[in-house]
């Protein structure tokens, strides 16, 4: 299938790699407004045809896809062009810069029997389709509670704060990992430093409420002296941590829990802790935006939604929606409808 790619910046040449290196993608082009980027993109693929404008791109003869790696706040104007074409389209996360818009894609994508992939990255990694697969073979039992880390040094967005740059991927793991629907969001943050006369928070801790007393919690910061990518989940069979940046064993299985008793003879109740033994399941070696390539054809090839479709990318984009409303509300518990 041929594809072209708008945006070739930091996360765009990763991009231009894996659709130039895939068996299944004839790379058509690449397009950014910036002119060191396509001279950047010129030595590297010297028979690429590249250019500034997003509607030489849209008018290649014959283009079955799209991928939109842009600022947020263009998401949706390109994409409007690309799904109205009947272009399949790939869209950098966050999906767009609001709810409102996202719907509206998803009712263009519908309308024109188009797909609509949205790159929460991480959903293809190796250990997030493990941890997956502990969930849904019960080892972990029922989920109680997830908690997440995900904090370094800058880099700092002009655009948006970092609730909008680092929570999409927590919030896209999680809504992967646990079948459930959230209902309510609360976030406190605050912007320590004035970023280009901006009051951009550069800090945020997020909760996410469920139905059934479920609860994720997401700290993500860009003032940590260190970089950590941590995710704890705890189950009521055993626990789990992820941690990204292990060089080996980045998943951990603790059979640990808690176990309420009563007795007829007491009035109070016995908490009795198991602490048992830890594992590490092996993980296969694949790098996870080549997995996403090969996803987005076989889904374009048999008409099915991606694993990141575009109702996926929505409700991530109403719970950042919901955050920073609380955030500007004092940490008020904000609901999802």
């Amino acid at each position: 299938m041929k594809i072209a790619i708008i945006g070739c910046g930091y996360w765009g040449t990763h991009l231009l790699r894996n659709f130039n290196q895939s068996e299944f993608w004839d790379l058509a082009g690449a397009c950014d407004l910036d002119e060191n980027q396509i001279k950047k993109v010129k030595n590297n693929y010297p028979n690429l045809y590249t250019t500034n404008s997003i509607d030489d791109i849209l008018n290649i003869q014959g283009l079955d896809a799209i991928v939109i790696s842009t600022p947020v706040f263009s998401h949706f104007e390109i994409a409007e062009k690309s799904l109205k074409k009947g272009i399949n389209t790939w869209i950098e996360k966050p999906m767009t810069s609001n709810s409102e818009d996202a719907q509206k894609l998803i009712d263009l994508s519908i309308e024109n029997n188009c797909i609509i992939n949205i790159d929460h990255t991480y959903i293809y990694t190796p250990a997030v389709r493990k941890i997956k697969e502990l969930i849904t073979n019960g080892e972990l039992g029922e989920i109680l509670y997830y908690d997440s880390i995900r904090i370094n040094l800058g880099l700092f967005q002009h655009d948006v704060n970092v609730i909008w740059d680092l929570a999409p991927h927590d919030i896209s793991i999680l809504n992967y990992l646990i079948d459930k629907k959230p209902t309510a969001v609360s976030a406190t943050g605050s912007s320590v430093i004035k970023y280009n006369e901006k009051n951009l928070e550069s800090i945020a801790y997020i909760t996410i409420y469920y139905e059934d007393n479920t609860l994720a919690h997401l700290n993500v910061n860009w003032l940590s002296p260190l970089k950590i990518r941590q995710i704890i989940i705890g189950g009521s069979n055993k626990m789990l941590v992820f941690d990204d940046m292990a060089v080996s064993e980045k998943i951990k299985v603790y059979d640990t829990g808690v176990k309420l008793t009563n007795r007829e003879d007491i009035y109070e109740t016995l908490v009795q802790y198991r602490i048992g033994d830890m594992y590490s399941p092996a993980l296969p070696n694949k790098e996870a935006l080549k997995e996403e390539v090969d996803h987005f054809y076989n889904c374009i090839k048999n008409k099915k939604n991606t694993d990141t479709d575009a109702h996926s990318g929505l409700l991530v984009v109403q719970t950042i929606e919901a955050a920073n409303k609380s955030l500007i509300n004092g940490g008020a518990k904000i609901e999802l409808l």
